[in-house]
């Protein structure tokens, strides 16, 4: 049975306030005591309670939005599947209302908050990782709610994307089965990026169960980029670090690596493999194009938005769709 949505009654009675105090501290008028404005947020925040901000507008109960929740649009991953819910939406009355989180689940919050006040018919969010009131609205909210990339946990309604931890397993079988032993790894700040340390963890498994371990590693304090690539392998090979193989968190990483070794003269794959995350295009625009795992960003936004509205209503059980994952011979590994 699907939890009662809040109302503006309930968050009163928990706050042990008037409605109308309720609705004041909502539209910031008037003067409340602070006491009584941190209890009746806290209060919003228990219930996961959503204003309504298309109460009284033109929109309908029913209105024709998607809400888009990303972590970022400053690479060409997020950007892919932003342009798989557009071919999903083309022939559809309804238009995407998107935000950017910069990777911060607070601001991820707010921006849920902000979406369903709007009454959307469906919100796109990214990952599993959700603050708990971020959480609480989302379940309570009864709109069908989409989880991309991901699919290694239970959704709230629907999951799409691919397993992490078996793209990195398939990583560590694919460098195994080319004779590689000595594997080195590259990669970035994990904080915000669960996904990079679910293939990691997988990439060690696989490993492992080869008799095999990292023979050395090093990690980037902050977001991946092309240059955080090139700087954290140059480090990597100064500290005297001997590998056959490194294994990067994903393509821009990879691709600075490649930079490096070009600009070392360092030969790849001769001397040493790269082996990256993705499949970008600037990957296999590389004078040797990229060995890397492709994920199929565009079909998972659009399949994700086929899938939430083939069926108006939450469904009864969690769904999950897989859109998997292919390896990328390339010529680096």
């Amino acid at each position: 049975m699907q939890p009662e949505t809040p109302t503006l009654t309930h968050v009163a009675r928990l706050a042990n306030v008037s409605e109308n105090t309720v609705s004041r501290v909502i539209r910031n008028k008037g003067s409340i005591a602070q006491e009584t404005r941190k209890r009746v947020l806290d209060a919003i925040d228990t219930l996961g309670y959503v204003p309504n901000r298309a109460a009284g507008s033109l929109a309908s109960s029913a209105s024709l939005i998607i809400g888009v929740i990303l972590p970022s649009l400053s690479n060409i991953v997020f950007p892919e599947v932003l342009r798989g819910i557009h071919a999903g939406l083309a022939d559809t009355p309804y238009q995407p209302m998107i935000g950017v989180t910069d990777y911060d689940l607070g601001k991820e919050q707010q921006l849920v908050s902000s979406l369903l006040a709007w009454q959307p018919t469906a919100l796109i969010t990214t990952g599993f990782e959700h603050t708990d009131a971020a959480r609480r609205m989302l379940e309570n909210s009864r709109i069908r709610i989409a989880e991309l990339m991901d699919i290694d946990d239970r959704p709230i309604d629907l999951a799409v994307g691919l397993s992490h931890r078996r793209a990195g397993r398939a990583t560590a079988e694919h460098l195994v089965r080319r004779g590689y032993s000595r594997i080195g790894y590259v990669g970035h700040d994990w904080t915000a990026d669960r996904r990079a340390r679910a293939r990691y963890d997988g990439l060690c498994e696989a490993l492992s169960e080869a008799g095999l371990s990292l023979s050395v590693e090093k990690r980037h304090d902050g977001p991946s980029s092309t240059i955080a690539g090139r700087d954290t392998l140059a480090g990597l090979l100064g500290d005297g670090a001997t590998a056959d193989a490194v294994v990067f968190s994903n393509d821009d990483m990879a691709v600075g690596g490649f930079m490096h070794c070009l600009g070392a003269g360092i030969p790849v794959p001769e001397r040493l493999a790269l082996f990256g995350f993705n499949g970008l295009e600037i990957g296999q625009a590389l004078p040797k194009p990229l060995s890397t795992v492709r994920s199929n960003r565009f079909n998972i936004g659009k399949t994700a938005v086929e899938a939430l509205l083939a069926q108006a209503e939450r469904p009864g059980e969690a769904q999950i769709i897989d859109t998997g994952f292919a390896i990328i011979d390339g010529a680096t590994a």
